[in-house]
């Protein structure tokens, strides 16, 4: 019997927890606990605390979802794509809409506050030099070449079918797939999550980065997993729709 994605979605979440994407928590329920007052409003701590360090960790070190503060991510994502997801949710389901014409309770003062705070913790420094491969892809990726790019430079940590290793599950579940877009992958690919154990594209092989094409191939292997469930829009508009993570 196929599984309905609203019955696979809690399924997902516990996977998705640990593999970088927030918690969908509604945006009203986002925002009952730890509001700044007006008058703190557009002091940062105050609204990074309230609003994003409970998925994203604090100072941006990563908790459950992506590190906002790693010189990576911060390399491959513009003020404007930072903007944009605040305001306007991810690319999946499981990163709300923050701004006030989309149902949250951030002015447009609030989320000019996050974004320079967050761009803040920007150290080119760290990088030393090393240019991060593009947020998006360039060239369609091709599954063919992902399986041996996965057995590569995957297989080692999650299985050679990707169905999970010693200590990673499965990143070609289904109930992950349907709630992880492909921008979600391609940004977790680059730039890890090292709160896990999970390296960057430099050091999945140690000695040999991977490049541009191999992440938009391997990106595309995993996404040839994914089940469509019909009757499930929603679905397909959160891989395809809005401004990507």
């Amino acid at each position: 019997m196929t599984k309905s994605p609203r019955l696979a979605l809690p399924i997902a979440l516990a996977i998705a927890s640990m593999t970088g994407a927030c918690r969908p928590s509604p945006v009203r329920e986002t925002f009952l606990f730890g509001v700044p007052r007006r008058e703190q409003a557009t002091n940062f701590q105050a609204l990074y605390s309230a609003n994003c360090a409970a998925c994203h960790g604090e100072e941006g070190r990563g908790s459950v979802a992506v590190a906002l503060g790693s010189p990576i991510y911060l390399q491959i994502s513009g003020d404007d794509v930072i903007r944009n997801v605040i305001a306007n949710g991810g690319p999946s389901e499981l990163s709300p809409a923050f701004s006030v014409p989309m149902g949250g309770l951030l002015s447009s003062q609030d989320i000019t506050a996050l974004v320079d705070g967050i761009r803040s913790w920007s150290k080119p420094q760290a990088l030393a030099g090393v240019k991060a491969p593009p947020r998006s892809e360039n060239v369609p990726g091709n599954a063919k070449r992902g399986a041996e790019v996965f057995g590569t430079f995957c297989s080692s940590c999650h299985g050679a079918a990707g169905t999970g290793g010693k200590t990673p599950g499965s990143i070609v579940d289904p109930s992950l797939l349907a709630v992880l877009t492909d921008q979600d992958l391609r940004t977790l690919v680059i730039v890890g999550l090292p709160q896990f154990g999970a390296p960057d594209w430099r050091n999945d092989l140690p000695g040999h980065p991977m490049t541009d094409r191999q992440i938009s191939d391997v990106v595309a292997w995993l996404a040839s997993h994914r089940v469509e469930y019909p009757g499930q829009p929603y679905l397909q508009e959160s891989q395809t729709t809005g401004e990507k993570q």
